[in-house]
C-alpha cells in the first residue's frame, strides 16, 4: 500500500509541475522555480547529512565514502548533458529542437534515485528497526525536487518544436522514471546476493549532495543571498530536521 502511494505521489508531482506551467503560466516566472529548488536543496542537503550519511557510515559496508563520491561524479557527468536543469538552469529558445540528451540524463537520474526508495520499502538495507523516517525523508526529498524540475522541463518542452500534446506525453513518460527505479529496487531481491543496496543508496546520496550544494551555492545573486531564497533553504533544512 505504501509503495502504491509513493508511486502515485511521484507521478502526480511531475504532472503538477506541468499543470503549473500550462495553466498558471509559471514558465515566465523563474523565481518560482528558484525558490522551490532552494527549498528542495536545503531539504536534500539536510536529509543527506542528518539521516543517510551517518547511517551509511554506521553500516558494515566498506569504503562507503567512495560510493558517495562516485554518485557525486555521476551527477556531475549527467549535468553535462542536462545543462543543469536539476538546479534551475533553463535555457529557453523558442522553436528549438527537442533536447533528447537532456531528457535521457534526467531520466537516468530519476531511475537511480528511485532504486533505494524501493530497496527501503523491501527492507534490504541500513538494518534499521524503524525504516519509516528514512523512507519518508527520501520520498519527500525526491518529491520536493521533482516538482520544480518538472516545471523547468515543461517550460523547456513548451518552447521546443514539438506539439503541446507531445510535450505532455514526454512529461508523462518522465513522470514514470522514478517509479520504474522504485519498482526495480522493490523486486530486486533475487539480485541481493551480489548487489549491496547500501552502495546504491550511497551513490544516490552523492548525487543529492551535488545537486543540493550546487543549488545553494548558485542561489546567490551578485554574491549576496536573496532573503526569500535564504528563507526557503532554511525552511527546507528545518523540515528535514524535524522529520528525522
Amino acid at each position: 500500500m505504501e509503495q502504491s502511494i509513493a508511486v502515485i505521489s511521484l507521478i502526480v508531482a511531475v504532472i503538477l509541475g506541468g499543470l503549473i506551467v500550462t495553466y498558471l503560466q509559471a514558465s515566465n516566472n523563474q523565481k518560482f522555480i528558484k525558490l522551490m529548488l532552494s527549498f528542495s536543496g536545503g531539504f536534500l542537503l539536510s536529509i543527506a547529512f542528518i539521516h543517510f550519511v551517518p547511517e551509511l557510515y554506521a553500516s558494515s559496508t566498506p569504503n562507503i565514502g567512495v560510493y558517495i563520491l562516485i554518485g557525486f561524479l555521476i551527477q556531475l557527468a549527467l549535468e553535462f548533458f542536462s545543462g543543469g536543469i536539476e538546479h534551475g538552469h533553463v535555457h529557453v529558445h523558442k522553436g528549438q529542437a527537442m533536447p533528447w540528451g537532456l531528457f535521457i540524463s534526467l531520466s537516468v537520474h530519476s531511475v537511480l534515485e528511485g532504486i533505494p526508495l524501493g530497496n527501503q520499502y523491501a527492507g534490504h538495507f541500513l538494518n534499521h528497526h524503524d525504516h519509516s523516517h528514512g523512507e519518508n525523508s527520501l520520498l519527500f526529498g525526491i518529491l520536493f525536487h521533482q516538482l520544480p524540475v518538472a516545471v523547468a522541463l515543461m517550460t523547456l518542452l513548451m518552447n521546443t518544436n514539438v506539439s503541446k500534446m507531445k510535450a505532455w506525453m514526454i512529461l508523462i513518460l518522465f513522470s514514470i522514471m522514478t517509479p520504474v527505479g522504485l519498482i526495480f529496487g522493490l523486486f530486486s531481491t533475487s539480485a541481493s546476493n551480489f548487489l549491496n543496496f547500501n552502495m546504491i543508496l550511497a551513490v544516490v546520496v552523492g548525487m543529492f549532495l551535488h545537486i543540493s550544494t550546487t543549488i545553494i551555492f548558485e542561489t546567490s545573486e551578485n554574491h549576496k543571498f536573496n532573503v526569500l531564497k535564504l528563507t526557503s533553504i532554511v525552511i527546507g533544512c528545518s523540515l528535514a530536521f524535524f522529520m528525522h
